[in-house]
């Protein structure tokens, strides 16, 4: 039987224990803080001992030089010929032993001395000419002592050891106030430098507690906030500008999907009010159609003359419904922004071509052309511009009664060429104004389809001059007639100083 072994887990071993969690949790400000205390102290206390140890060797070599300069031969033979006279040299408290064989004796003190290092004969022996530190009987004092081994020849033959021992307390004294001057040091430093490192690290993030701040409010729903600027040199202010312009780029595209939601919405209540009056204006011409048809069938027999008329009639409504469909599809490929075929255009010879053909249906209407300035050349696409003046003039025809007078009136600035459609017609309403350029809208739908009209004419010019890059407008006011003005830009190789014809008529009435 096979024991199948559950694999570790991979991450268990990087999981941070419970302190290194809670390190996690810290804010960063008292990270920082610690981090930079903690280094300063292990620096501090690294000093401390390296200062302790360079005084406490420095202090013990003062002694064991001192030591050294009263333990020569030729004061060790004055010491042993004249006891006593080691006071005379020595003028710290000490202890002078002498051995002989394996006696040991105090040889000679100065000042009172207490606590004495414990030694033997064989202990001076051992450490003779090597400085040691001997602690007290008791252990409460520390003892310096060098012991010399005599020559025979002065005393005697025999084997005589000569030690000095002087206490410690004063070396330990000097150690340990050094020891307290750097803690007390130390803690001051460290004091200030936590104050100081904490205002230094709150002045420092404050720029981030900024950004924090500013992201909570964009994440509110004011995408216009932006973090502030602050030096590029900086980690901050290079962090700034990298989120502003983060933030920039997703308002911009925020802005971006809320506009073709907007759009899309638009459109598509465009689309279902579009669909819906397609619908209205086609149910009319086919309504009309099957009923003469069905009329037709129905009587049978039906005279050649009232024939005639039931066949004029369809026609009428078919020649009707094909130019509805005509310019819905001219409509479609203008929403599509298909490309048009871009030339020099002249809109004097438009105008003119325009104009002419319009006297031959102006139905007793007098159209006249005038021009201002010139030239009149425009970049666009030739067959479209000359439907959209031809629109215009037939919306003028079919909206003023016989008698009228329209005005197709061409000005040109040097920038911009105008073509200006004036009627003395009975006008439109601010309302019928603000609506006229909409789809199927009609001011007077019963004359307009008695006309022929489709409610997509003017439609049509607001779409053929948007999408030529111009502008177009209306004017009016009940009674007094409408205008009608297309503004365009110049083409911009024609020099603006050639001036075209004056203010003399074109055209007059047929």
């Amino acid at each position: 039987m096979t024991k199948t072994e559950t694999p570790a887990d991979p991450t268990d071993a990087r999981a941070p224990g419970p302190l290194g969690r809670r390190w996690e949790n810290t804010p960063l400000r008292v990270r920082l803080v610690a981090a930079v205390l903690l280094l300063v102290t292990g620096a501090l206390v690294l000093m401390s001992v390296a200062n302790v140890n360079s005084l406490q060797e420095y202090l013990i070599d003062r002694v064991d030089e001192d030591l050294r300069q009263r333990l020569d031969s030729r004061n060790a033979a004055i010491m042993i010929d004249t006891p006593g006279t080691s006071s005379q040299m020595l003028y710290t408290e000490f202890v002078v032993y002498q051995a002989v064989g394996n006696d040991l004796g105090v040889y000679d003190t100065h000042f009172a001395v207490e606590e004495m290092p414990l030694l033997t004969a064989e202990d001076l022996y051992a450490m003779a000419d090597v400085p040691r530190t001997m602690p007290s009987a008791d252990g409460k004092l520390r003892w310096r002592v060098l012991s010399t081994v005599i020559d025979p020849h002065i005393s005697d033959g025999q084997r005589v050891a000569l030690a000095i021992a002087t206490p410690m307390d004063e070396v330990d004294t000097t150690v340990a106030r050094l020891i307290w001057i750097d803690l007390l040091v130390g803690a001051a430093v460290l004091a200030g430098l936590a104050a100081l490192g904490v205002a230094l690290v709150r002045a420092s993030l404050n720029p981030l507690k900024e950004i924090e701040h500013t992201a909570s409010a964009i994440a509110a729903g004011d995408l216009s906030l932006r973090v502030p600027r602050r030096g590029p040199d900086t980690e901050v202010g290079r962090l700034s500008a990298a989120l502003n312009v983060m933030l920039g780029q997703i308002e911009t595209a925020l802005e971006a999907r809320e506009a073709s939601e907007e759009r899309a919405l638009a459109s598509e209540e465009r689309m279902r009010r579009f669909v819906a009056d397609a619908s209205h204006e086609l149910r009319t011409p086919l309504t009309t159609v099957r009923g003469f048809s069905e009329l037709y069938r129905q009587r049978g027999d039906v005279p050649p003359e009232e024939a005639a008329e039931l066949m004029r009639r369809i026609e009428a409504e078919a020649i009707r419904m094909g130019l509805l469909v005509e310019d819905l599809l001219l409509l479609a490929r203008l929403d599509q922004q298909r490309p048009f075929e871009w030339h020099q255009v002249d809109l004097l010879s438009v105008a003119a071509d325009t104009v002419s053909a319009a006297q031959l249906v102006a139905d007793g209407r007098t159209i006249d052309l005038y021009t201002e300035g010139g030239p009149f050349l425009v970049r666009g696409d030739d067959l479209r511009l000359r439907q959209v003046l031809s629109n215009l003039v037939t919306n003028a025809i079919r909206h003023t009664p016989t008698g009228s007078h329209v005005e197709v009136r061409l000005r040109s600035d040097g920038d911009y060429v105008d073509m200006v459609v004036t009627d003395d017609g009975p006008g439109m309403s601010q309302e019928q104004v603000e609506r006229v350029f909409e789809r199927f809208y009609r001011a007077d739908k019963a004359r307009s389809r008695q006309a022929g009209g489709t409610g997509l004419g003017l439609a049509i010019v607001a779409a053929l001059v948007a999408a030529h890059g111009g502008e177009v407008s209306a004017r009016s006011s009940p009674g007094e007639g409408a205008e009608f003005t297309v503004r365009l830009r110049l083409d911009p190789d024609v020099r603006s100083g050639d001036d075209g014809p004056g203010e003399e008529p074109e055209g007059g009435s047929p």
